[in-house]
This record gives structure tokens, C-alpha cells and sequence, in this order.
């Protein structure tokens, strides 16, 4: 088992374990320790907890001592040096005319190398500016491109809500923030209102955005038809928080509505009053005869030509008998008069010749 301490080398920045060994070490407390790049300073943010070596994939690098009255002057003096370095640094990058932002400058706790960190939109040709530098200090020169978050966190400030950048005082990790979680929280999609110091979007958009599509999941979506036991009409608005609904019913007017009053979110239309045994027998539709039993539709006949002495007669659809047969049985009979002119006629039209009992009407020669 061994002590280990979690040691961070600027403010909010990522935390490296170390083996604190034999020291009274306590949150807070200032150290010298020994990493990849050289000699650094460092600040502890949690105590010693006992641990197992073999938890750890190597092994762990010790704590050398805490700061003392010498390593305060030594700091002192390098961060005299580190502003003497950022101004010559600016005023060559005026002079060549270099398209790069310098942001800050460090210098290792033993003076070994000296990093100069600048934001740009693209590659940088920098190496005649390193020489300057390099000619100037005489010592290890470093420059470290970075983004415009790294350059938030670098240089600190106040963000619109009127707190400290969350980059700069706790924030440790960059978490991928977008768009959508914005729109999931209700937000205008206004530039200014959604970014923040560096240009990007705000990391607090990520603080609550969980919490946001938790709720969302008991409301139904904007333009979706939703109705209550008093009212029914189309979500306009939500409000996530209070759990309240803007319904927008037919005849314009907005009302506003809790969720939990919703009675089918899914449902479009108003529910239909139950109806009695009395009343479905009024609705039912009346089923349809099979095809055998239904009367099938008669044909009218064409009348059929009516013989000598009778008068032809409209057909009745009840019957196919003549009407002027019925009346014949019941004793109504046409003048013989009539008869007889009607029947020339129909000769006539026929072709048929006139009967021999009737007499010339001129006299034949002998």
C-alpha cells in the first residue's frame, strides 16, 4: 500500500496522481515534483488515501518536497521572465506581420524551456521568430498552437451570467456541446445568447440537458393535437419546468393547461358519448337481402300489336295483360264504326288486299 496525493499544475486543469511517500501532505498545499517535462509546481487537491501499488500501470513518480522560502523566489523570478518574454514575443509577431494571437507564456519550474502558447486560423511559419526568441533568452523554446476554449480557460474572464468562466474555476474536461441541446431546452438560437467568451457554444448547455429530455418525455411535441376533459386544440407552447401547455383550440383562442390534465395526448378528436341498446338499433344499418331474395327489377314489355277490333293499351308493370283486355271483360266495347275505318287503314298500310265481299266502287265493264 502506498499514499497517494492528486496533484493539478494550473487552475481547473487535470489531475495527475503522485506517491506522496512519508510527507504530511493536505489539500491546497504547494509542491515541487518531478514529470515528463522537467521540474513543475504543483498544487494538491486531495489528500493521501492509501491504495495499492499494483492498481496503478506504472509506477508512481514521488512528491520531492513542499514549497519553501527559495522556491518562492524562484517563481518570482520566473514569472518577471515569463512577462518580459510575452511583450518581446508580441512586438516581433507585429513586426513580421504573423497571423497568430499570443495568449500566454510559461517557463518551467527549473528554467529549462520556455512555452509560448498562440491560437490561428491555420498553419503559422514561426521558426524565424524562434530564433529571435531563442537568441534572446538562450533557452528551449517551445510553441504550442492550442483552441479558442484552451484560451478561455488560459486567460479567465466573467461569462454572461456574471460568474466565472466554469472553464477557468472547475470545469477540467471540454464536453462536446451542440445545437440540439439548445433546442431541447427551449432557447432561442441566438448567437449572442448561446456563446460564450471563446465564440462557442456554452458548456452550461450541457448542465441540464439530461434533466430536459427526462420531462420532455411526458409532453407531447409542438403542432401535435392534444386535449383536456374541457378543452381540445394543438400544442403551441411548453414549458418544460412548470409542467404547463399552450393549447391553441379551433376558434384562435390560446389556454393554458397543465399536463397532467391531458387526457389522451395521442387522441384527435373529442371521446364519443356511450350509446344505449335503444340508440344502436336507431344507427345500426339495415343489412342487405342476399341476391336471391331481392325482387329482381321487370322489364317493361314493348307493346305488342294490337289485333282487329282492339285498341292498343299501355302495359302495367304488375301484370303483362292490357289494360284494354280488362276492360273487355268488363263489357266496354269501341263503336263498330270506328272499327271498320281502322281497318282500311291497317290494310292499306299493310299491303293487304280489300276483301271480296266488298263492292267495287266502280262498276265493271262487260
Amino acid at each position: 500500500m502506498i499514499r497517494v496525493v492528486s496533484i493539478q499544475f494550473n487552475p481547473a486543469g487535470k489531475m495527475y496522481d503522485f506517491n506522496a511517500g512519508a510527507l504530511d501532505l493536505k489539500p491546497g498545499d504547494r509542491v515541487v515534483v518531478e514529470t515528463e517535462r522537467g521540474i513543475s509546481l504543483g498544487t494538491i487537491v486531495t489528500g493521501p488515501q492509501e491504495k495499492d501499488e499494483t492498481g496503478f500501470s506504472h509506477p508512481l513518480a514521488p512528491v520531492q518536497r513542499l514549497l519553501g522560502p527559495e522556491d518562492e523566489k524562484t517563481l518570482a523570478h520566473h514569472q518577471r521572465r515569463e512577462k518580459e518574454a510575452y511583450d518581446f514575443c508580441l512586438r516581433r509577431i507585429k513586426e513580421r506581420g504573423m497571423d497568430m494571437k499570443l495568449v500566454r507564456v510559461e517557463h518551467l519550474f527549473d528554467g529549462s524551456k520556455a512555452i509560448f502558447y498562440f491560437t490561428a486560423d491555420g498553419r503559422v511559419d514561426f521558426r524565424e521568430l524562434v530564433k529571435d526568441l531563442a537568441h534572446t533568452f538562450h533557452t528551449r523554446i517551445e510553441m504550442r498552437q492550442i483552441g479558442v476554449r484552451d484560451e478561455a480557460k488560459m486567460v479567465g474572464g466573467l461569462g454572461i451570467c456574471g460568474r466565472e468562466l466554469c472553464c477557468a474555476s472547475f470545469l477540467r474536461d471540454f464536453q462536446p456541446v451542440s445545437v440540439k441541446m439548445a433546442k431541447e431546452q427551449n432557447l432561442a438560437l441566438n448567437p449572442s445568447k448561446i456563446s460564450g467568451q471563446c465564440g462557442r457554444l456554452l458548456c452550461c448547455l450541457d448542465y441540464e440537458y439530461e434533466t430536459y429530455c427526462d420531462l420532455r418525455k411526458n409532453f407531447p411535441k409542438c403542432g401535435k393535437r392534444a386535449r383536456t376533459a374541457q378543452y381540445n386544440g394543438t400544442v403551441e407552447k411548453m414549458n418544460l419546468l412548470t409542467g404547463e401547455l399552450i393549447l391553441r383550440l379551433e376558434d384562435g383562442k390560446q389556454v393554458s393547461v397543465k399536463v397532467k390534465e391531458l387526457v389522451d395526448e395521442n387522441s384527435s378528436s373529442p371521446p364519443q358519448p356511450e350509446t344505449t341498446k335503444e340508440q344502436e338499433t336507431v344507427v345500426q344499418q339495415p343489412q342487405r337481402r342476399p341476391r336471391e331474395q331481392q325482387p329482381q327489377q321487370q322489364r317493361r314489355p314493348r307493346p305488342a300489336p294490337a289485333a282487329a277490333g282492339t285498341v292498343s293499351a299501355p302495359v302495367d308493370t304488375a301484370s303483362t295483360r292490357p289494360v284494354a283486355a280488362e276492360a273487355g271483360e268488363a263489357g266496354t266495347q269501341q263503336p263498330k264504326s270506328d272499327e271498320k275505318q281502322k281497318r282500311k287503314k291497317r290494310n292499306r298500310r299493310h299491303g293487304h288486299r280489300k276483301p271480296s265481299d266488298q263492292k267495287p266502287d266502280r262498276p265493271s265493264q262487260e
